[in-house]
This record gives structure tokens, sequence and C-alpha cells, in this order.
């Protein structure tokens, strides 16, 4: 066997030539790293390593030199290997456009639209939109207008469907997207700085110009040329190889002699796409790998009469494609069915970014060798697909059904290729085909794997004797319900066929379909996957059998609002943004777009993990313990290619003498870094793995091999109920004790009725920052440390980094420019990461890097709250409330971090109703957790929760609707007082009445209210809900400093303590400095905006800097801002007084010259401190939201969300908007999707993007209306101002109380045919309540039920 070293790897990046030689990298670095590591270009990011997050995402063009055509293809930078690249073109965002070349129409329009808050995830969502615009531009579709793409607008809305984005709440992004299609109402698309609301016909020449095609060049000519030059004949016998071990074979006979050569051993590896590393993670490097995609057969096509044979190695997308291109072909409508249901579905799987790069063959393999929940494996059994192997010298044609089965394969067996059938209609026997396809994920597009899926394949026929139809050629396909691979349901098979379609054949079918699906042990879920899976079973039978109620058919026809069900999911995304600008202050009030935007989304903002290594940097990744409380006897390593990669482990035993073990710290209490005797949870750290890269430490933390000891340690406190058993407790401090109001045992004497026990119970929820945390640590002269950290408190990152160290605080300078989203989860939980940076650094005397995996990241940080809530409430039988206590059991983790203030938020937000009297019994409880720590809006979003659970629950029992008992029970502003007495302000600032009343009415409630009624009555598996929710939000602004200097051209720097992390802080800042400067500058404030720079925050150049929470941080940072101005303009104004003696118009150029000249200080400094009346007030809004519930899967989908928003007069409408959408969507995910579980040892086990599911675009409301009031002057506030950033989060809310509305009807619905004892109308809903919980409260049942009810009727009919 000859083999020739490949010397290099050739590409394009950006239009510039890269090589790299063959033995200059490993072959197992991703493309992401390589871009961010041996390039310039720093705009992919890593989001998750996981291909699930879309942070990464660039633009990979490949040419055939055959054909002269080049292909474009959105792909996962860090799945993506380096050496797959060869002789590709990648373009990152930089290559778009940038500051330097100019911007791209994409980055302008994101920008335009307000589409970018943190920034982290921008790049990706440009490169996903910039992708589906080039291969759209590419169809052979008319020719758009002059500035459009011919993408459409329903296609512009999947544009990104596998980007997240946690600040967005995604509609801005869908509207600067549908900015191009070419069927686009321009009317319809949300504020931007195009044009104002105001105007009649927005004109797409106000856009940012677009040239169809994209205007990039993909594929450089010098690539081209140089592929056509090295198109030389490879000869069969040559293996092309790189020193490091990357074989590309270019034969199944060359891959055999290389698996047979004795090089083949465990550390190699067979790869086309890469992308199964996203699911199941490496243990550990290899040393070599075979590519195989480039074997020919592997990619052919080929076309028979019979079907067609797709090569293994053909990518997911391009499958789809020919799919497609079979539709058009066949000229037999019924023909297609089964080639437009696969490719409808395939297009539901992974992401498009992952889609194009992994290959069909390879999901097939990952589903025989492990039990992967592949929906292709599904799908393809179903449409009775077989498969062409290799096994060695002998080529076998098996059916998947067969391969499945087969023991898990080695690379002794290749996977050549599938084939499809070509199913037809039989006109001749009157037979006609039918195929369904069905998915339960957590997520309608995709980027979520199924919880069960199926695939129906039948010949129906009319029996004539019975007048009834019968199937034949059945195929039923069933997988992902916990099982090994997917199944044919065989005897279901045989028990149908040839039989008249009767309830009572239906439901015996069903009984033989439970014993056949059994899910495995351990499986989550079990009874959720087996109802879902009858519910498909169901669907698929229904049509075929007189009487019953197919689902997705209404009862009668042309109900109320109606909606077929196949259409709600694909319902098309629309909203309404009302804003008011003010006038008053200019620019302050104006809808101006975020400051340094464009730079976020060119990939040129410079995050922590974007700051170029300094030189002999290393790396550092977190050992942590798994068990819960144990001593730590040893710390070792497996022997492995990954172990070897370790440059020293940092623990405990490292802490300089006269330092401490100390991790975070607040006012309550410090936490230590490392576990240390003891592991006190399970997540702790208990030290750290450096190396020479971040990839090779992560993996050699994987090596890791602990051992504990449990002896003399009492059990771990892991519940809020063991936690009362043992008494164990933090201490809430006197003075943040909230307070009780009146006598509750005199309200519930005067009470009609009570509810003397219920309980509301709320789990954690994980952060899910973009940018997981990170540090950078440079140990600097005389005993110093500089660090870079992604912190929302620096100021108190300095003082946990000192004393660890133990050096003085002036010793550390803590740097944070911007931050990838934070949502609390940076303020006390970054500190562990930075300390352990520089504590890292400090040692080795050499800069160190840390930026956790996004598994790494969830296992540690920990989240927001639990809280288990017992209420006992009295009422009068008008609904009104007469007393409510409280028994609240908070789970606060290990330490007691910020815990102590939660009971006073969750109590505050409580108050929004008049309960008439309050007590309460508030217990913090210390668990071996990790330390939950403040989320966006911590305690308010539980609190008021449970206030709405707890009316809504008053008026089931009252049998009225509960916005009447909301209303009964809101407060009066006397009661607000009483309710409120530190912050309720003046009577005219109390907007709540009237912004629920507006709400009412702009949203139609109750027009909406009796449709949802009509549409329960008239649809048997589909219900809907609707909640309206009030809002009242205590907030406390904190005291902050500001520097503004004037240098001597006039141009401003300005520096505040608030941290930009998405919120606009800095945006308000520069606004407010152009307003408050504009009094000297000739124009007003005209073009000074753009003189305004804002600085990274520094704790040794502007001290007290404090914390960025809250969301009062930008009204602070501007008032500081403010008196810093207002300061140098009592300077100025002598000088341009004097000036304007000698003449009318003073530049302001001329202004500065002077004042500088006559050594006027032009560097002010402010700290600002809220006053008595400024240290608190109330914010207000309300929510409506509607839903709609699938009753045979649990799926949710949210038709419609209305919120109103009281902001006071807004420093900036469109950054307002963009924080309360974006918290809003937020809190849906709290409410209904993201489960935050652990294993019995409380470690987190949905760590990943695989198990934990944020919102993204196909999840968000499908008409979403926000309104941001300008309720006037409010004297304390800055500039008249209100808080945006977490209020919203809280009316979220409304989410799930419609869906509790929802199911309440379901039940009722089948409470008659069940004939449950207890009351259906009647049961707890608990946070989250995801479609598996939907489900369970809907009944499991509830088919075979139905069935027999009819069964029953056919029986006595003698139908």
């Amino acid at each position: 066997m000859a083999a020739a070293a490949v010397d290099r790897v050739v590409f394009a990046l950006n239009g510039r030539r890269y090589e790299v030689a063959g033995g200059e990298v490993d072959p197992s670095m991703p493309l992401l790293e390589f871009i961010r590591t041996r390039t310039p270009f720093k705009g992919p990011k890593l989001g998750c390593g996981e291909g699930g997050c879309g942070a990464c995402v660039v633009l990979i063009a490949k040419y055939n030199p055959a054909t002269d055509e080049v292909t474009e293809f959105s792909a996962s930078s860090c799945l993506t290997l380096l050496y797959n690249i060869n002789f590709c073109s990648v373009i990152t965002t930089e290559g778009l456009g940038n500051s330097k070349d100019g911007f791209h129409a994409v980055q302008k329009r994101m920008s335009g639209f307000h589409a970018s808050q943190c920034g982290f995830c921008t790049p990706g969502m440009c490169m996903s939109i910039f992708s589906s615009l080039v291969n759209a531009d590419k169809s052979k579709r008319p020719k758009p207008p002059n500035g459009f793409s011919k993408l459409t607008v329903s296609e512009a809305e999947k544009a990104f469907s596998g980007n997240l984005c946690r600040c967005t709440g995604y509609r801005p992004i869908v509207d600067a997207c549908k900015s191009f299609a070419s069927n686009v109402d321009l009317e319809d698309l949300g504020l931007n700085v195009f044009w104002k609301r105001s105007d009649k016909n927005p004109d797409v020449s106000k856009l940012p110009s677009y040239t169809l095609g994209g205007g990039i060049c993909t594929f450089p000519d010098f690539l081209k040329a140089e592929i056509k030059s090295s198109l030389t004949p490879l000869n069969d016998s040559i293996i092309v190889a790189s020193k490091e071990g990357w074989y590309q074979v270019r034969s199944t006979k060359q891959y055999y002699e290389l698996i047979n050569s004795g090089l083949f051993c465990e550390s190699t590896k067979v790869v086309v796409g890469n992308t199964s590393t996203g699911v199941y993670k490496d243990h550990d490097l290899y040393n070599k790998y075979i590519d195989i995609g480039g074997i020919p057969e592997l990619s052919d096509i080929v076309r028979r009469d019979t079907g067609f044979e797709i090569g293994a190695a053909t990518t997911i997308s391009r499958t789809i494609e020919i799919l497609q291109q079979e539709c058009e072909l066949i000229s037999s409508p019924n023909g297609s069915v089964v080639f437009r249901k696969l490719a409808h579905h395939m297009s539901k799987v992974a992401t498009p970014f992952v889609r194009n790069t992994a290959s069909l063959g390879g999901n097939i393999i990952l589903a025989q060798k492990y039990p992967f929940p592949s929906d292709i494996a599904t799908i393809l059994l179903g449409a009775g697909a077989t498969v062409c192997l290799q096994l060695a010298a002998e080529r076998v044609h098996i059916t998947l059904e067969e391969f499945l089965e087969l023991p898990p394969l080695d690379p002794s067996t290749l996977l050549l290729s599938i084939f499809i059938p070509h199913w037809i209609s039989n006109f001749q026997t009157e037979t006609s085909l039918v195929f369904e396809t069905y998915r339960a994920a957590p997520r309608p597009l995709g980027n979520a794997v199924s919880y069960v899926n199926s695939a129906f394949l039948a010949h129906v026929s009319l029996d004539e004797s019975s007048d009834t139809l019968v199937l034949s050629n059945l195929h039923l396909a069933f997988g992902a319900y916990g099982t090994e691979h997917a199944i044919r349901a065989r005897k279901v098979e045989k028990f149908l066929s040839g039989k008249s379609l009767t309830a009572s054949i239906i439901l015996g079918a069903i009984q033989l379909l439970r014993e056949t699906i059994v899910p495995m042990e351990g499986t989550s879920h079990p009874e959720y996957r087996v109802s879902a899976a009858v519910g498909f079973l169901f669907s698929f039978l229904s049509p075929f059998s007189k009487g019953i109620t197919e689902p997705g058919k209404n009862l009668t026809i042309g109900s109320a609002n109606s909606v077929d069900a196949n259409d709600v999911c694909n319902l098309p995304l629309s909203s309404r943004r009302e804003t008011i600008s003010v006038d008053e202050y200019k620019p302050i009030g104006e809808p101006i777009k975020k400051y340094a935007v464009e730079i976020q989304a060119s990939g040129e903002a410079v995050y922590v993990d974007d700051i170029p290594a300094p030189k002999n940097c290393l790396y550092g990744e977190f050992i942590y313990s798994t068990q819960p409380l144990a001593y730590v006897k040893s710390i070792k390593f497996k022997s492995s290619l990954a172990s070897e990669k370790i440059a020293d482990v940092v623990s405990a035993k490292d802490i300089p003498v006269g330092g401490q073990n100390i991790g975070s710290t607040f006012m309550f209490g410090d936490e230590p870094l490392f576990g240390d005797p003891v592991a006190e949870y399970a997540g702790q750290a208990l030290g750290v793995v450096i190396a020479e890269t971040q990839r090779y430490a992560d993996m050699a933390a994987k090596q890791v091999v602990i051992e504990y000891d449990m002896k003399d340690l009492e059990p771990p406190i892991l519940t809020v109920e063991q936690a009362v058993e043992n008494k164990s407790y933090f201490k809430i401090p006197t003075d943040l004790y909230p307070k009780e109001v009146g006598d509750v045992s005199k309200g519930m004497a005067e009470a009609d009725h009570k509810i003397p026990s219920a309980e509301v119970k709320l789990a954690s929820e994980y952060y899910f920052y973009m940018e997981t945390q990170t540090a950078l640590a440079i140990p600097d002269e005389d005993n110093t440390m500089i660090v870079y950290s992604s912190s929302q408190y620096p100021e108190l990152a300095q003082s946990v980094i000192a004393r660890c160290l133990g050096i003085p605080f002036s010793n550390v300078r803590v740097i944070t420019r911007r931050v990838g989203g934070g949502f609390g989860g940076k303020a006390f939980r970054s500190f562990q990461v930075a300390t352990a940076a520089a504590l890292c650094a400090y040692k080795l005397r050499r800069p160190v890097r840390m930026y956790l995996n996004r598994n790494t990241d969830m296992v540690m940080i920990g989240g927001r709250h639990p809280v288990k809530a017992y209420y006992s409430v009295g009422f009068k039988s008008d609904g009104k409330i007469t007393a409510l206590h409280l028994d609240l059991l908070i789970n606060a983790g290990i330490s007691e971090d910020a815990s102590p203030m939660i009971p006073g938020s969750i109590i505050s937000s409580l108050k929004k109703y008049n309960w008439g009297a309050l007590s309460f019994d508030i217990k913090l409880c210390k668990t071996n957790n990790t330390s939950k720590s403040v989320m966006r809006a911590p305690g308010d979003t539980q609190g008021s929760f449970i206030a709405d659970a707890i009316i809504e629950h008053v008026a089931s029992v009252l049998s009225v609707d509960a916005n009447s008992v909301k209303e009964k029970n809101f407060h009066t502003f006397d009661t607000l007082q009483l309710f409120y007495p530190d912050s309720a302000g003046e009577a005219s600032t109390y907007t709540l009445h009237y912004i629920f009343d507006r709400l009412i009415s702009t949203a139609s409630y109750l027009d909406r209210a009796e449709s949802i009624r009509q549409f329960n009555n008239s649809n048997k598996w589909r219900k809907r809900g609707i909640s309206c929710v009030p809002l009242i939000f205590k907030v406390e602004p904190r005291a902050a400093p500001g520097r503004v200097s004037v240098l001597n051209d006039g141009s401003i720097v300005v520096e505040v303590g608030g941290i930009e992390i998405g919120q606009g802080l800095w945006t308000k800042v520069q606004q407010i400095t152009a307003f408050a400067l504009g009094q000297l500058w000739p124009e007003g404030n005209e073009g000074l905006l753009e003189r305004v720079r804002l600085l990274q925050a520094d704790t040794l150049n502007l001290i007290q800097g404090g914390l960025t929470a809250g969301s009062t941080a930008s009204e602070s940072s501007c008032a500081a801002t403010l008196l810093a101005c207002n300061m140098l303009v009592d300077r100025l104004k002598p000088v341009m007084d004097r000036l304007r003696l000698q003449s009318t118009n003073i530049s302001w150029d001329a202004l500065i010259s002077q004042a500088s000249q006559e050594n006027v200080n032009l560097s002010s400094s402010a700290y600002w401190v809220p006053g008595h009346d400024s240290n608190k007030y109330l914010n207000y809004g309300a929510g409506i939201s509607e839903v709609e519930i699938d009753l045979l899967t649990g799926a949710i989908t949210l038709l419609r969300g209305d919120l109103v928003y009281d902001c006071g007069k807004s420093l900036n409408p469109a950054l307002d908007l963009g924080q309360i959408e974006g918290s809003f969507i937020q809190g849906i995910g709290f409410f209904v999707y993201e489960e935050y579980i652990t294993n019995s040892n409380g470690l987190m086990v949905s760590n990943s993007t695989w198990d934990y599911k944020i919102p993204s675009v196909d999840t968000i409301p499908k008409q979403f209306n926000a309104e941001v009031l300008n309720t006037g002057y409010h004297k304390n506030r800055v500039l008249s101002s209100k808080a945006s950033g977490e209020p919203a989060l809280v009316l979220a809310s409304s989410v799930h109380c419609a869906l509790r509305e929802a199911i309440r009807a379901a039940r009722k619905e089948y409470a008659n045919i069940t004939g449950s004892g207890s009351s259906p109308l009647t049961f707890q809903l608990d946070v989250p309540a995801p479609m598996t919980v939907v489900k369970e409260l809907c009944g499991f049942d509830i088919v075979e039920k139905y069935l027999e009810s009819l069964s029953t009727h056919e029986l006595a009919t003698g139908a």
C-alpha cells in the first residue's frame, strides 16, 4: 500500500489564502478553534460546542471544477474539522463587512432593527441569514424588485431557526431578516431607524441596499485556479495522509487496506461531517482520523424505476433537496407523497447548519450503534428503506429493520447507501397510498430530539360489502421512545390488515401497541412517550373510520376563529410595537440604535475570549465533584492521550500563604473556591487542570478519577423537605425579612370560603447566557495581577481575587469591556472563574485563560431559586380576598450568596394584589446543591406567579373568570401605600388600573375569551386558554460613579461603573452625555453623539463601580454622567460667554481649544447616590397570553402575547422595548420549556443544548404586540425614566396561567368519559410546564377512554 503524505491543507478565509502544514495542527482541531486562535478573526463564537446554538456559524463554499459551480452552505465551525475544509472557502461575519471596508446590508439591518443586544449571538445570526439569502437568490424564482432577495417571508422566519438568542426574544431579528423578503409588507416590520412608525409608505430605498446574490465573492479566483491546477488523477492505491494522522481514502478498497494495515487502533476515528461529536462527546483525543467522505460511491445518487439510492455520505440537506426534486419529477400527485413527507420531516432534524454537514448514513449509523433517538431512521423504516453494506470483500443488501437489529457495527463494516422505494397508489385495484410521519419534540422546527417519533405507510381500499375502508401493506414504525433503535410494530400491522376500521378495532390496535412500545428502564417520561405514540396511531387511523372525530378537524364547520391543526405551528409571525418618542430632552427619548451595534454584527466587538492570547498563555478547566457530600481522598487521571496534555493541576494547596480559599462573597458570607478537604455539593470545584489549549484542558479534565470517602459524614441534604427535617437554614436578617399586613385570623373569620391548604412549586432555571463564564489573568510587575473578566460586578471580583492571593486590592486590576449576556449569572457566580484563573496565573507566573465549556458551566454555576409554597386563603363569594397565609421554602443551595434578599422580593411581588391580611413563614434552606443566585427578576418572578396561581385557584372554586377576581383585588392607592409603604410614590404614578383596562380593550380580551370558549366547544383534540396578568415591580436604584472627559480635539470619553451586558446602558449614557453637553453645542446636540466614546470598566481607574443588576444600572450610570456633565458645563459656560463677546457662532472645537489654553479642568467625576425619595419606586405593567395545546401530544403553541408596560419617559424606547420583549420571552422559557434536571446526587444532568431548551424562534408567540407607555413626569426619576430590563419577565406567567385554562378545558371535556373521582378542574400545574406535563394533566389514556365510549355505542347500535 502506497501512502502519500499530504503536506498541507489549503483554504480561503474571508478571501485570504491560508495554508496549514500537515504537522502544524493536530487532526482533531475544529475549524472554530483555528479561526479564533490562528487568525485575526473573532466573529464566530463558541457557545456550546454541540452545534446546538449557532454562535459559531460560518459560510462554507465548495467549487466543482467540472461544472464550474460554487455551492454555499452554513456550517457549525465548532463541529467541522479543519482538515475537512481542504480547498474550501470560508466566510465569517467579518468577511461580509467590517468597520474598515464598510458593513454589509445584513449587518446594517440587524443593527437598524435593534436586533442585537449583548451581541454574542449576532455574528452567527448574520451568517445564517446571509447563507439563506445566497441560496434563495440562486433559485429559479423570478427576479425580485431592487433591494430585495428572492427569499420569501416564510423562509425568512426559518432562516435562523437553529440559532439561539437569550436577549432579544427573536422578534427584531425576524424583522431584520424579513426586510430582505421579496413578498414582505414593509409596514408590518417593527421599530427601526430607517423610517418612523408614522411614515405612511415605508420605502425599500430607505433600507441599506442589498445586492442580489449577497454581493460577496464567496469563492476567490485564486483558489479556483489552484484547484484546477491540482486535478491530477489520484492513483487508486494512494491513500492521502497527513503527518498528524489524517487519512483521506478514495475508495472502499483503500479503506480496507488501511484498517487492516495495523495502523488502526482505538484512538482512530472514522468521519464524514464529524457532527456526531455534538451528541456523543469525545472522551479522549484521537491521533488518527479516516475521512471517508471522499469515496465517490458514498456520494452517488442513483435513480431507478423502483426508487432511488442515496450514498451514505450524502448530507441530510442534500437528501432533502433530492427528495423535493423527486416530488417535482413524479407526475402522479399521490406517488410523491412519501418523498414529500420524508423531506418535510427531515427539515425538522437538528439545525440547518448541522444538516448541511451531517451525513444521512452517519445519522443511521448512530441509530444503529447507540440508543440514539433518530427521526431519520424511524421515517425511513416506515418508508420501507433498505441499506447496502460492505463487509470487507462482500457487499450485502438488507432491510433497514434488519440493519438496526445487527450488533453495533465496528469499522470493518461500511454503510454504502440507503435505498428508498418509490411507493405509488394502485389505480387498477383502487387502492390509495397513505404515508404520514409524526414527532413529539420540545421544539417544532427542530434543534430538539424527539420524545417519540413514528412513520406510517399503508394502502387504503374500500370494502364494498361493509362500505368501510380497510388497510393493507402496513408499515408502522416507532422510535425514540426509550428503545435501542426504531422498530416496526409487526403485531399491530398484522392485527389491522384487512379489517374494517371501527372504533373497537382501532382500540384493539392501540391496546396491542401499548404492549409493543415499552420504554427501557431509566427512560425519562415513559408514560408520556407511550401515550404520544398512541396519539400518533390514532391520528393516522381515525380519518379512515366513520364516526371518529379526527385530530385537526372541528366538530362543527366554521367554528369561531378555527385554524387547521396542522397550520397552527406554521402561522406567520406578526407583531405590533407601540412606543412614543419624547423630544423634550433630545437625543434622549429617541429610539436610536445601540452603541457599537454594527461591530457586534461584524464580529469586531471584543469580548473576553476575543482578547488575543498573550505569549506563553495557558488554559484551565475545572475538575468538579460528582458527589454531594464527601471527603476527597485522591485526584488521579486515566492513562490517555488527553492526560498527556496536562501541564499542571492547581488546587487549594496552591493558595499562597496569607491567601484564603475564597471563590465568591457578598455581604452575607463567603463561598470557598475549592472543596477542600470535603466536597460539599455535586458540581463543586476541586481543582483546575492546566494545558496548552482550552480544548486540551477540557479533554484532560474528563480523564479525572476522584476517590471519595463518606465515612463519618451525615447524609447530604438535597431537598427543602430534608432541610426542614434537619433544621438546615440560613438566617434572614431582620431588616430584610418582609413585613406582614393586617390580621390574618380576623380576615379568615370574615371569609365566606376557604382553601385550607394548597401547594405551588417552582423549579430552578439556568442562566444560559450565550457567552459562558470566562476570564483571562495576566501576572504583572511587582506582584500585581490584571484580570479580564466577563462580570457584572468587577469591583467585588477584585476583592475576592485579592483575598484569595493574599495581596492588597490595589494589586488587582479587573477589566470588563462588555458581557455576552449575564441575567445575574455574571454577578457573584463569575468570581469563581476569575479567581481560579488568577490563582493559576499567580502560581505559574504565566497568563492563564479559562473559558468554561457549556456543560461545565451548567453543572457548576447554579441558577434561579427553586421555591415551594403552601398557602391557605379566605375569600368572599364575590371573589374579594380577605386573608392569605403562606409557608415558603426556598432552596438556597450551599452558600448564602444573595439568597437572604430573595424572601423580600418574593413577598414584594406577591403584594401586587390586596390580600386583605397577609402573613407568612419563610425558611431559607441550606442544601448540598450548587449555590442559587440572583437571576433576572429574582424572587419577583416566583412571587408574582404564586400570587396569580392563588387568584386563579380562587376563581376556579367560584367558577368565575379569573380576571374579575384579579380586578376585584387590585389595590386602591390607599391599600397600595399600606402594602408598599416605602415605594408607593404619588397617586398620579399609580398607573396599573389604566394599564390593565387599556390592555383588556386593545387586546380584545373579552371577544377572544368568547372565541376561545366556542373553539373549545368545537374541538375535541385541541384546546385554547387565555390569561391576563398584572405586574407591580419594586425597583431600588443603587449609587454609581461616572466620569466625563473632553479631549483637546473635542471628542468625549465617558466612564461609568455600570457594565454593558446587552441592555443598552452605554447607549443611554451616550444619549445623556449628548443631551447634557448639548447646551454648549451650537447645533443643539446634532452630531455630538458620534463624538462620545464609552470606556471599559476598570477597577483601578473608576472605583466603586458597584453591581450591574436589578435593571437600575442604566439609570444610575445616566444620573452619575448627568452630574459629571453638569459640572463640566458649569466650568465651560464662562469660557463660552467670553468667546461670545468676540463672535456669535462659537464651535464646540473652538470652545474646547480655548478652555484647554485657559487650563480649565476638562474631566469631571461624580458619584450619584439616590436620595430618600428616589431610592425605591414601583413599575407597572400587564400581559395577556393566548395558547393552544394538542391533547394527543401536549404540544404547546403560543398564539399571541400582548404587553403594556409603563416606562415613565423612556430614555430610549427601542432599547426599552427590546428589554421588555426579551425578558418576556426569557420568562416563557422559565414557565414552560426549561427543565433543570438533577440526578440523585443533585448534579445537573440536563447540561447541554440537547437537554436544556431555552425558547427558540419557533416557540415564541405567533403574534406578539408590545406597547411602551410614556406616562409623563416622575420628578424623582432620572429624566422621568423607569427601569425596563427585568419586570416584564414576570408577565410571562400569563402563558403558564393560559396553559392552565387550556388544560382545564381538556379535563372538563374528558371528565365524563374518564369518570375520574377527583374534580377535573382542580389540579396542580408546577413550573415549568412543558408538553410532557401538559399531556399528563390532560390524560395519558384519553384516546382509549374515547374509543371505549364509541365502542360501547357501536355495540349498542349494532354498528
